[in-house]
């Protein structure tokens, strides 16, 4: 007789398996560091495939407020431009996301333990904080960018990336400047993501090169640096200094789990990580934790190797194609002059659509 499975996290990922082993008859566990449902640093942007894959976990897309997004806008060495996305998207925090998510998981019949800190997998078993063992037939691994001792991705080498989030309080300025689109800001060594979210707040979040931070000395300082160097972010940014500046280091963008172990199934982004200008990152937690969910039903722990080896194979083309995207973001003077052209082309949107993580 198969053990319930255990979930290592209650975010996007975790929260998605619960709910669509609920949906099928079996009643996880979902095991959750945080007593409080915080505003994760990564997220903010839901595609139309995410709002799809929303839909079919049973929550309405109506529910996760009003921020509609129908267009991508960027800017790069003082040249801008911008396109309609392939359909519209929300700009969403993660706080409402989440929310919505685990209480669902709940109301659809998943268990749910919060406060509960995981400290290592040991033997596909979870050794918490007060030094008990959860064990299980099947683990799944959705705790995020965040690594637990003995299930760690590789450390990225030379410059590796981190991520920066800081958020605007809605005003009619900021209304004015970002309206309904997700903005791309390229600046050396990295890019900024803005999009407003369902409060009116503005999610500003950055993903960059460590040697930038290092040189400014402070992430306040590297704020004054960048609205400097591209003054489009700057007046999103306004004064550098207001706000909680929020950080995660070491994100191993590009990296996948190409291979996997009987009862082990990585989600989201212990699964793969895509480069966050592709705004994918919710499409692949949602994705993994729904397709892992039903490899697990069809075929217990046994499925967990072979689903992780397909779930690679998924997300290669949209991981590759983001990767060569950031590679070029990251060096704006290079980017600025294919800009205008690739807009006409109609790439913009065609890349949209080609980051997007496919079907089964």
């Amino acid at each position: 007789m198969r053990r319930a499975p255990l979930i290592l996290g209650g975010g996007p990922a975790g929260a998605a398996a619960a709910i669509t082993l609920a949906q099928r008859g079996t009643r996880a566990l979902v095991i959750e560091r945080t007593r409080d449902t915080g505003d994760a640093l990564c997220g903010g942007f839901l595609s139309w495939r995410t709002l799809a894959a929303v839909e079919r976990l049973g929550i309405d897309p109506d529910a996760l407020g009003a921020a509609v997004v129908r267009r991508v806008r960027l800017f790069a060495a003082g040249r801008v431009v911008e396109a309609p996305l392939p359909a519209p998207a929300r700009g969403v925090s993660r706080h409402r996301l989440d929310s919505l998510l685990l209480a669902h998981a709940v109301a659809t019949g998943a268990a749910v333990e919060r406060g509960v800190a995981a400290r290592a997998v040991e033997d596909g078993a979870v050794r918490t904080a007060d030094g008990a063992l959860l064990a299980s037939d099947a683990l799944f691994l959705a705790n995020g960018k965040h690594d637990v001792r003995g299930s760690a991705r590789p450390a990225p080498q030379q410059d590796p990336a981190l991520g920066l989030r800081t958020r605007r309080a809605d005003s009619p300025a900021l209304a004015r400047l970002v309206g309904d689109a997700v903005e791309l800001h390229l600046f050396r060594g990295g890019y900024a993501g803005v999009v407003r979210q369902e409060d009116g707040s503005t999610n500003i979040c950055l993903a960059l090169r460590r040697s930038r931070l290092s040189a400014a000395g402070t992430p306040a300082r590297l704020l004054e640096t960048l609205a400097a160097e591209a003054p489009a972010l700057g007046e999103r940014l306004g004064d550098a200094s207001a706000g909680a500046i929020e950080a995660v280091a070491n994100v191993p963008y590009g990296w996948r789990a190409r291979s996997g172990e009987t009862g082990l199934f990585r989600l989201g982004d212990q699964a793969a990580v895509i480069p966050s200008l592709a705004g994918e990152g919710m499409g692949i937690a949602l994705a993994s934790g729904m397709s892992a969910a039903r490899a697990w039903q069809d075929g217990g722990g046994m499925a967990a190797a072979s689903w992780q080896a397909r779930f690679a194979r998924r997300a290669s083309t949209p991981l590759a194609i983001a990767g060569a995207v950031r590679a070029l973001a990251e060096h704006p003077v290079l980017a600025a002059p294919l800009l205008a052209p690739l807009a006409r082309a109609g790439m913009l949107e065609r890349l949209a659509r080609w980051t997007r993580i496919g079907g089964e």
